[in-house]
């Protein structure tokens, strides 16, 4: 073998050429494969009604009606009724907190009661009545517990306020005693991590008088 011509042999590759080449065909592997799949996908997305999403294997057809609107929808039965809102239907106004019934920040109403949107799943909520704070009042009308937070500063970063005035509003059809202490008792499930407690009973209390 060590006589051999050294120009028969054929060069030994290099790791980048190694590397290169390689490369190159797993890409064009992948590209063979994956593109026609997502066309696919995308022109059976399009085929779909208006609103519906992606055709996703084994969802599930359910009508929410939301503010006073349905919405017609495919969806993962684990779809729980605030990803729906926030990521399907796109009403963003109810905020993602813990994501474990902890902190109030995604509260809703349900057929007239106050509902934590991250422990309900969607399919369950098929026909309901469902008020988001979207729904409850606008810039130019606001809903009085809407205005009364503004009145009382009652919020300070914002993210939980949505929560806040949903179960507010919810307050006021429930029993609840006269005094500070009562409004307190029943809005210890919404966490203010700034701190706005004070303004937030001031703001309840005061829709509640004027009332």
């Amino acid at each position: 073998m060590s006589d051999a011509d050294p120009q028969s042999c054929p060069p030994d590759p290099t790791r980048r050429k190694f590397l290169l080449t390689t490369g190159s065909s797993v890409a064009a592997s992948l590209v063979a494969t994956y593109v026609p799949a997502l066309a696919n996908s995308a022109e059976g997305s399009d085929s779909g009604s208006a609103g519906a999403g992606p055709n996703i294997e084994g969802a599930v057809p359910i009508t929410l009606r939301i503010n006073g609107k349905d919405h017609q929808l495919r969806i993962d039965p684990r779809t729980t009724l605030l990803d729906c809102i926030r990521e399907t239907v796109a009403l963003t106004g109810t905020k993602k907190g813990c994501d474990h019934g902890q902190c109030g920040a995604c509260t809703v109403h349900v057929n007239g009661r106050r509902v934590l949107s991250c422990l309900s799943l969607a399919l369950m909520n098929d026909g309901n009545e469902i008020t988001t704070i979207e729904g409850l009042g606008t810039p130019e009308a606001m809903h009085p517990m809407q205005a009364a937070f503004v009145a009382s500063d009652g919020y300070q970063c914002g993210y939980c306020t949505s929560g806040q005035i949903m179960s507010a509003v919810a307050l006021l059809k429930e029993p609840c005693g006269p005094d500070d202490a009562a409004v307190k008792e029943l809005m210890s499930g919404n966490i203010c991590r700034c701190g706005a407690y004070a303004n937030i009973v001031a703001a309840i209390q005061q829709v509640r008088k004027g009332a």
